[in-house]
């Protein structure tokens, strides 16, 4: 598989949904977690990432409550971390995958208690990211579920597992193909993306590729693989156009 340039990816697509982002950097000493979320209606862009310090995360939260229409879907934690382990997801799955981890279980056996949205006719697919600090340096996995080509009495489950992760790369799965109506679901295996050094520049480098009507909100972790240290950077449309 060919090692694409994610920042063209992103923009030559004017709405992959909500992406994840898993990888190394070109040094191999930091991991990086990037999440994005997209949004078309008023509800779903009403809406900004907030640090929450205790559970080593974020939470979306509504940038303007009182514009807040529907919080199902929109309202969940994305991003939670568990020891070593680092969880991202599209919806609060995140919170069934922290579960299940607590208790000494996998990944996998969590998300087979779960399906995709409930959002008719487009059935969201759920896509899910765990990226665990070892003694080596890192592993981590991708996951998506997602309707059967848009049956939504049928569920499919994709694990994809990375043990041996190479420096300078990631892998970059997001929740739809294109734009569409009905929304098509994201295909295939998780693309294999450049992966850069700084958080900083990523986060800042991602925005800006993003489609400018629909991007909502980004948030970028680098790890330190050595002695566990994180860098979070969190860029909010709703707070960006409100400073201008």
């Amino acid at each position: 598989m060919e090692r694409l340039d994610l920042y063209t990816l992103v923009k030559e697509n004017t709405y992959p949904g909500r992406g994840i982002v898993l990888g190394v950097t070109p040094s191999a000493t930091k991991a990086m977690i990037a999440y994005f979320i997209m949004g078309r209606s008023s509800n779903s862009r009403n809406r900004v990432f907030d640090a929450v310090p205790e559970m080593g995360g974020i939470r979306t939260m509504a940038a303007d409550p009182a514009k807040l229409e529907d919080p199902s879907l929109i309202i969940y934690n994305p991003v939670r971390t568990v020891n070593d382990s680092h969880i991202v997801t599209n919806g609060d799955q995140t919170d069934t995958i922290y579960e299940f981890m607590v208790q000494g279980k996998s990944f996998e056996e969590a998300l087979r208690t779960r399906t995709f949205e409930p959002d008719a006719p487009n059935w969201t697919p759920r896509i899910s990211g765990v990226l665990n600090r070892t003694k080596d340096g890192c592993d981590y996995k991708l996951s998506i579920l997602k309707s059967a080509d848009g049956n939504g009495e049928s569920c499919r489950r994709y694990f994809f597992e990375y043990p041996q992760p190479v420096a300078g790369e990631g892998h970059f799965i997001h929740t739809y193909q294109c734009d569409g109506t009905p929304i098509p679901s994201f295909e295939g295996e998780p693309k294999r993306v450049a992966v850069p050094e700084e958080a900083e520049a990523f986060a800042t480098n991602l925005w800006n590729s993003l489609n400018e009507q629909n991007k909502v909100s980004l948030f970028v972790r680098s790890i330190d693989l050595a002695t566990g240290e994180t860098e979070d950077v969190i860029i909010n449309q709703y707070e960006a156009v409100n400073q201008d």
